[in-house]
């Protein structure tokens, strides 16, 4: 039956181009590999959004202070996203290779790395919560309110982060179902304990904390279990290798160093927010949940594309991988239409879910139709984002996303001194427009112009040789 034909089941023409029905059958294939992972992807931001839903019935003060605790959990989790894309890549080469008791050890040795990692950073946070949250402008109520979350959530970090690692290993095995189906339980989860201990025991932002925490752990484990006796079935050792976690995080440094800049640009927007008063912060937040939860759909396109590319470029098919990155970065910009409307309609209609106060329902409602303007830019520039990691590009992406931060905060910080003369809704309007115009921007010209050239397509085997 043609209509179960895959993209890879057609040849390859002269010229590169394809056929309505290859077209399709890609389009099939993005969609197959993308809503699994998007299991996977929305984990934390999904959990975060339901805090904010229930949180945001509680008082302003608490929605603030949860506006802080969670940037700093989220930014500590997007640092790590090496973690997910580095033991993806060694684990699909090795599988492809036949190697398959390698591949599965190169995951047993991410999840290890993840698990490390997690015990430092929560260490590390709990040590400094408090002065965090002050610097990152939180005074009275707020500060408090963002300490209580954070010092709750923080020991969930070890958790999300070795579902990161363990992603990897699903990745490789072709199981990735698994991911979607520990997401809806991890959110149903969640959002039971947080109505239980937010409004039923009293328990206000703490219990937020707690419940994610819980909700975490569960998830945590649901995915390592079946990783780890899936690993030692291959004949992978589940011990510790010294050796294999120094690889693994050698692998990921160039990523690191991409994500830390865009990550300092998202760490400042909320600092950004909290200079420009506290409704702003707690509109922001709002607004900031339901982002985070479509730029996961967008990155989920973007992780697939990477998955068709890089397998064109891995078997030499350069005319076959252009065609594969245009149909993936449409796929992405059609992906970043819909989450657009879904957000401007959100904010029209369903503001009250995040707040009782109406001046911050309207904040959150301009916000809204804001970022649902410029989100089909944000689904191109995610998908060829994702396409240029496939190939390796990892320096490339480093140096842009270094050049992005800097033109940005400088922009931000220019229009935060600006926008104190401001009323609270061209506060909030002018911080997502520049979020927007320099931070997606500046990355899609940067990713556009580099994907116009044959350079970013030579990396991927510059990778392997290494």
């Amino acid at each position: 039956m043609a209509s179960m034909r895959s993209h890879r089941d057609i040849p390859e023409t002269k010229t590169g181009s394809i056929t309505p029905e290859e077209r399709r059958a890609t389009y099939r294939t993005i969609a197959g590999l993308a809503i699994p992972t998007f299991g996977q992807l929305i984990a934390s931001p999904l959990f975060v959004m339901i805090d904010t839903a229930i949180v945001g019935h509680i008082s302003d003060s608490a929605l603030a202070g949860l506006s802080i605790g969670s940037t700093v959990v989220l930014t500590t989790v997007g640092l790590c996203i090496f973690l997910a894309y580095g033991t993806t890549s060694q684990v699909a080469r090795l599988m492809g290779a036949g190697r398959r008791r390698e591949g599965m050890q190169a995951g047993v040795d991410g999840m290890w790395l993840a698990f490390v990692i997690g015990l430092v950073v929560c260490a590390l946070l709990l040590a400094l919560s408090r002065p965090i949250c002050s610097l990152m402008g939180a005074r009275g109520p707020v500060l408090q309110a963002a300490q209580t979350y954070l010092n709750a959530l923080v020991f969930g970090l070890p958790a999300m982060l070795l579902v990161y690692a363990a992603n990897g290993i699903f990745r490789g095995l072709q199981k990735v179902k698994i991911t979607l189906v520990a997401a809806v339980s991890g959110a149903i989860l969640n959002t039971v304990l947080e109505v239980l201990l937010v409004f039923g025991l009293h328990m206000d932002i703490l219990g937020s904390g707690v419940a994610t925490l819980i909700a975490e752990w569960a998830m945590g484990l649901f995915l390592t279990i079946p990783a780890l006796v899936w690993a030692r079935r291959e004949g992978a050792q589940l011990r510790p290798r010294l050796s294999g976690m120094a690889a693994s995080m050698g692998d990921g440094f160039p990523l690191f160093l991409r994500t830390l800049a865009l990550r300092a640009c998202l760490f400042m927007t909320v600092v950004a927010a909290a200079h420009l008063g506290e409704q702003v912060l707690a509109a922001y937040q709002g607004v900031n949940s339901a982002w985070n939860f479509g730029l996961n759909m967008l990155d989920a396109v973007g992780i697939a594309g990477q998955s068709l590319v890089a397998t064109e470029l891995g078997a030499g098919l350069r005319s076959r991988a252009r065609v594969m990155t245009d149909l993936s970065a449409k796929a992405g910009m059609a992906m970043g239409v819909l989450v657009g409307l879904v957000m401007i309609a959100l904010g029209l209609f369903a503001a009250p879910l995040f707040s009782p106060t109406p001046a911050i329902r309207s904040l959150i409602t301009m916000g809204m139709i804001v970022q649902g303007v410029f989100m089909p830019v944000a689904g191109w520039m995610w998908a060829l984002d994702g396409i240029l990691i496939g190939a390796g590009d990892y320096r490339y992406l480093a140096a842009t996303c270094s050049l992005t931060a800097v033109i940005y905060l400088i922009g931000l910080l220019g229009m935060t001194a600006l926008a104190m003369n401001w009323t609270p809704t061209w506060r909030i309007a002018m911080l997502w427009a520049v979020l927007n115009v320099l931070f997606i921007g500046v990355r899609a010209i940067c990713n556009g112009l580099r994907t116009r050239t044959d350079v970013w397509m030579g990396t991927i085997s510059q990778v392997k040789e290494a």
